[in-house]
């Protein structure tokens, strides 16, 4: 198939950037990035310069590959990453718009590649928890109820990839930190530092200039990991706890 790419270019974060057209032929067994792999071999034998954008397990799991495709972070499937979105979802002769993810707190370096080094300062904040140094404890020494071990796991389910703050129109990350904090927070090996890390997570969060969350859902809408939004309450509720309610040490 042939299609019609309009990629947003710009050199660096002081540009001003701009939307340039393009054509390539894929194939629909191809995937999204390996589309880009063939525009950017047509524009290096060309002698221009290749489209910038980050990748790097190609497997759905690492978040590196967030771009805005038609104007949805990770493009038009649910619960897929932009490198498990597949050409044949496409038609010949389609125009597609792809852009670098939109936030304040996410500056363009190049092209479709942003600095996303604000979740890093967050999960920092975060701190550590406290074990025991030593051989490995005794797998049922801890016993962890079932709902709640499941639903650590699937806030541990975050890669990080920051569709959340693209989506949202106020720019939060709101549900990265809920599902950071929510899988700690699930689990013994959380709670000695629980509500240090939430005031201290929080902080950083403002910090970075993310915005306030006003429960508008785009967030888990536009999640690949689908993680749910409730866990933006158990934020607010340990955060609470923490300051209100004077749990922070």
């Amino acid at each position: 198939m042939k299609l019609n790419l309009k990629v947003w270019r710009q050199r660096d974060a002081v540009d001003k950037g701009r939307l340039v057209n393009y054509t390539v032929d894929a194939d629909e067994d191809m995937s999204f990035l390996e589309m880009l792999d063939v525009l950017n071999e047509k524009l290096i034998l060309s002698g221009d310069e290749p489209v910038a954008f980050d990748h790097d397990c190609r497997e759905g799991i690492c978040g590196s590959c967030s771009m805005v495709i038609d104007g949805r972070p990770h493009g038009p499937q649910r619960a897929t990453t932009t490198c498990q979105l597949h050409m044949r979802h496409y038609s010949d002769g389609d125009t597609i718009v792809i852009e670098p993810f939109r936030s304040g707190s996410f500056p363009v370096i190049k092209d479709l590649v942003v600095d996303r080094a604000a979740f890093d300062k967050m999960i920092q904040a975060g701190g550590y928890v406290s074990v025991n140094t030593g051989s490995a404890p005794e797998a049922n020494s801890n016993a962890v109820p079932k709902v709640a071990a499941d639903r650590s796991f699937a806030a541990a389910n975050c890669i990080g990839c920051g569709a959340c703050v693209a989506a949202c129109p106020n720019g939060s990350a709101s549900l990265f930190l809920g599902a950071k904090l929510t899988h700690l927070g699930e689990l013994p090996q959380g709670q000695p530092e629980r509500y240090e890390r939430v005031v201290s997570m929080v902080e950083e969060h403002e910090a970075a200039g993310f915005g306030g969350c006003t429960n508008t859902g785009a967030c888990a809408t536009a999640c690949p990991k689908e993680i749910p939004l409730d866990v933006i309450s158990q934020l607010n509720r340990d955060y609470l706890a923490a300051t209100v309610g004077g749990r922070k040490k």
